[in-house]
């Protein structure tokens, strides 16, 4: 492992530069979160589960913008690197109108059908009716959520992150301060437990729109034009960023999907499985903050470098990315494992909810360099370079050849408890891993899609 390139400080600069707004971003949000699930908490499992398989379904939306935008943020980075901003404008309109359509889907769904979401995660009916009500409020926020995601993703291609870190922290602690108000009933107003988180989120949601669109209007940043301009693309052009754009989106659609399996199969483990896995969700995206800021810092670095003719120097900023990546991972793993007992004891949990809780925080501690590689090698080189096609076809397999059957094997054959299971899930990040490392060893992964 050549570790000279730390002495390389403008490299350095650059990662930091980055990655320390995104990783700030994502550490306010996993925290604040943590504080949502913390509040909901001691109100009891069964609240805590319903808040967990509610946001599943959140969960299956936002990966779907995302990969929308970030499919989609390829062709913004690397026409930052060319130096061209119509084009940009162009795929941010492309991006607004492919995801709001997306959120209109989810959001009939969960305003409509919110007890046929949940029946797919569990058979348990206070679980439904308690996640049906939360999801009929947060619903309501979804396309104000695709169209601040769609301008999200564009800001960080183009380096203009502290305006994104801005409006999401602010909505975040917004969204947590009414939570706790309406959760608990502080300040005069009613306690309305799980509903009160739900209208919570949604104010947050929609604050964020709101500020991103003050902020890039005053900053006067490219984006800041006639919204109309955004829309004035043609066919061909449309057509040339979903070729690579849609795999993307697969890929997302897929994956989360397979994520949405796990839970469902967790969850009928038991109601105390599934809200030991909800709790370690929310540690593993603390955990995440670092890689999620690493990988982004790379995909961006790497779209302008691919933009500029830089292949060489593309390459060698993924390699060094993952490095790094890996370096933190071994750390982070560290911190978990002593973080456990202190975890627990945050939680109103059974005896076997808490020994569940520290059993998948170690598994989680032990596979977490092997998936910090996966994502920096995914985000970072694969989507990054426009190579979705390869990534759609390796998510696949990994997630519904491997993942997949192991989790119903392991709970429905063998019976075994959730963090074994968990563990066995594990599968398909390593053999993802070995696939992935081949393929950005043969540099194939690198597409110039402005240029050529």
């Amino acid at each position: 492992m050549n570790l000279s390139f730390l002495k390389d400080r403008a490299f350095l600069r650059e990662v930091l530069t980055i990655a320390l707004p995104i990783s700030f971003q994502q550490l306010i949000n996993a925290s604040l979160n943590m504080i949502d699930v913390l509040m909901v908490g001691q109100l009891g499992e069964t609240s805590i589960a319903a808040l967990g398989l509610s946001n599943q379904v959140f969960f299956v939306f936002i990966l779907l913008l995302f990969g929308l935008t970030s499919g989609m943020a390829i062709f913004v980075a690397q026409y930052w690197g060319k130096g061209e901003i119509e084009p940009i404008r162009k795929v941010l309109g492309m991006s607004m109108v492919t995801t709001s359509a997306i959120a209109l889907i989810f959001t009939l769904a969960a305003t409509l059908f919110p007890h046929r979401l949940l029946g797919f995660y569990t058979e348990d009916p206070e679980v439904i009716t308690i996640g049906s009500r939360y999801l009929k409020i947060v619903g309501l926020s979804y396309i104000a959520v695709a169209i601040a995601t769609s301008y999200i993703a564009t800001l960080r291609s183009i380096k203009l992150i502290k305006l994104t870190v801005i409006a999401t922290v602010c909505a975040l602690i917004f969204k947590t301060i009414v939570g706790y108000t309406l959760i608990f009933g502080h300040f005069g107003f009613p306690a309305l437990g799980v509903e009160g988180a739900a209208i919570g989120t949604a104010s947050g949601w929609t604050l964020e729109l709101i500020l991103l669109f003050i902020l890039i209007y005053t900053q006067k940043t490219p984006l800041a034009v006639n919204p109309l301009t955004f829309f004035t693309f043609d066919f061909s052009f449309f057509s040339r960023v979903l070729s690579t754009t849609l795999p993307a989106l697969a890929n997302e659609m897929f994956w989360s999907f397979g994520i949405t399996t796990y839970n469902a199969i967790y969850a009928r483990i038991g109601t105390d499985s599934i809200a030991a896995v909800n709790v370690n969700a929310t540690i593993e995206e603390l955990g995440f903050v670092v890689f999620m800021g690493l990988g982004n810092a790379c995909a961006v670095m790497v779209g302008n470098r691919i933009g500029a003719g830089k292949k060489d120097e593309a390459y060698e900023t993924v390699r060094r990315v993952i490095i790094l990546s890996i370096l933190a991972a071994w750390t982070v793993g560290l911190l978990v494992l002593l973080a456990r007992d202190a975890v627990v004891g945050l939680y109103n949990l059974s005896p076997s909810g808490e020994y569940n809780v520290r059993m998948l925080m170690l598994a989680m501690a032990f596979m977490l360099w092997i998936r910090m590689f996966n994502f920096c090698t995914f985000v970072g080189a694969l989507r990054a370079g426009g190579d979705t096609r390869f990534a759609l076809f390796m998510e696949i397999c990994s997630i519904w050849l491997i993942g997949v059957p192991a989790a119903y094997i392991g709970a429905f054959v063998l019976e075994l408890p959730v963090y074994l299971v968990y563990l066995m899930v594990g599968l398909e990040e390593v053999a993802k891993a070995f696939v992935s490392f081949w393929r950005f060893r043969s540099r194939k992964w690198i597409h110039d899609l402005v240029n050529e």
